[in-house]
């Protein structure tokens, strides 16, 4: 058997280049939670903790996925599993990389880059760690095959986020990346939180979990549950609606909004969230990059951004969201923004309510406080992108909607 599948790379190499500086083939590689050793005194050392060197010898184990079937060995879940998911996933993450409107065909891009992500989060050591403790199972070949049975657990809730890429070519500092690249972000779940023990995760059907990829050096994507972007104020460990995660979901590709330009401290700070939720290695094309540490503290974590860092511009979304089609043969369908059906009890149920009416209203009257008129995020909604920043008076519009609401709850606890 080649060498080749014997060394499993967790993250794959071509991802891997994607953080690397131009003419350049290496990354610093840093080691988290290097080994000690005693030399020949008793002196006890740490070993050696950074390294530089090319993708090849980072984010690999030997024999991660080797498994035994009927007593033989396999070792080409890389090749023959692993290998047709990258191999799609690698042009769907470049694809959304370079997103841009007016809209380009998209092919399978969409399913192809949540499959991707969904194994990705999966097939790293802290992933596997994660399967073992919930199957309850040591057994490499359980593990696996829940892995492989579970590769789509993420996909229904991902495409019915709001999605928002975000860009870091106008700071000094750039992305890392880490040996779970799959970062999920609840800012009611620090570290010590029951949520990010072990190899936990703060779940995303909770409502305020964002997760966090880095597509390129300069490039991340982040997804927000639709429920947060309209109500922010709610508990974000509560379940979003319809947090069943097997089922349909239908994706909108002119809400996915572009153009929000960070800031060199909130790529720190996205960096900072990546590093926290790393298992034991991160690298990066600088070695400053490494410590984002250096610039942000960990006590701040609830309140990056005002609290609203990985937040999605929420003057581009809107209440409703309804979907019919029809089809060839006379039928036809009908799905909400949640992804629930006709005849589910909750079918539209928050414009049934109203219950979303007075948050989002509200949240984006805040935002436009916070951040000004100039959108921190952009997509498509009619026929063309939406305007770089609000009219002076769109703006003072949401400004009115916020104290409107205010003055209206501010009733209703009196009463």
């Amino acid at each position: 058997m080649s060498e080749e599948y014997r060394n499993h790379h967790y993250v794959p190499q071509w991802y891997q280049k994607k953080f690397m500086l131009p003419g350049e083939s290496e990354l610093f590689y840093l080691d988290m939670k290097p080994e000690s050793f005693s030399d020949p005194r008793g002196v006890v050392h740490k070993k050696k903790s950074l390294w530089r060197q090319g993708s090849k010898k980072c984010f690999v184990e030997e024999n991660l996925y080797t498994i035994k079937i009927h007593g033989i060995e396999v070792k080409d879940i890389e090749k023959y599993f692993f290998g047709e998911i990258d191999t799609k996933g690698k042009p769907a993450v470049e694809y959304f990389a370079d997103f841009t409107y007016p809209l380009k065909s998209w092919g399978n891009s969409l399913s192809d880059i949540v499959l991707y992500m969904s194994t990705q989060k999966l097939r790293t050591p802290k992933g596997l760690s994660f399967l073992s403790d919930k199957i309850g199972s040591t057994r490499k070949d359980d593990i696996l095959g829940s892995m492989i049975r579970l590769r789509q657990l993420h996909c229904a809730i991902w495409v019915e986020c709001v999605w928002l890429i975000a860009d870091a070519s106008q700071s000094n500092t750039k992305f890392i990346i880490s040996d779970h690249p799959i970062t999920l972000y609840n800012r009611e779940c620090g570290s010590q939180s029951q949520f990010c023990r072990g190899s936990n995760d703060p779940e995303i059907w909770l409502q305020g979990t964002h997760t966090i990829f880095p597509l390129s050096i300069d490039k991340v994507l982040i997804l927000t549950n639709l429920s947060w972007v309209r109500n922010p104020y709610q508990s974000a460990i509560k379940e979003r609606p319809n947090p069943n995660p097997f089922r349909g979901s239908i994706f909108k590709f002119t809400e996915v909004q572009i153009m929000r330009h960070l800031s060199e401290q909130e790529v720190r700070e996205i960096n900072f969230i990546i590093k926290s939720r790393a298992s034991h290695y991160i690298a990066s094309a600088r070695e400053e990059w490494l410590y984002p540490e250096n610039f942000v503290s960990k006590s701040n974590w609830n309140t990056f951004g005002h609290g609203y860092l990985l937040m999605p511009d929420p003057r581009a979304i809107h209440l409703g969201g309804e979907i019919m089609w029809g089809n060839n043969d006379g039928t036809g369908g009908a799905m909400d923004e949640y992804g629930r059906r006709p005849g589910d009890p909750d079918y539209s149920k928050e414009l049934k309510t109203h219950s979303e009416d007075d948050t989002l209203p509200w949240f984006q009257g805040e935002f436009a406080k916070l951040f000004g008129p100039y959108r921190r995020g952009r997509c498509m909604q009619t026929i063309e992108i939406e305007k770089e920043y609000d009219s002076d008076d769109f703006h003072q519009y949401h400004l009115g909607l916020q104290r409107k609401t205010y003055k209206e709850r501010h009733v209703k606890k009196k009463k």
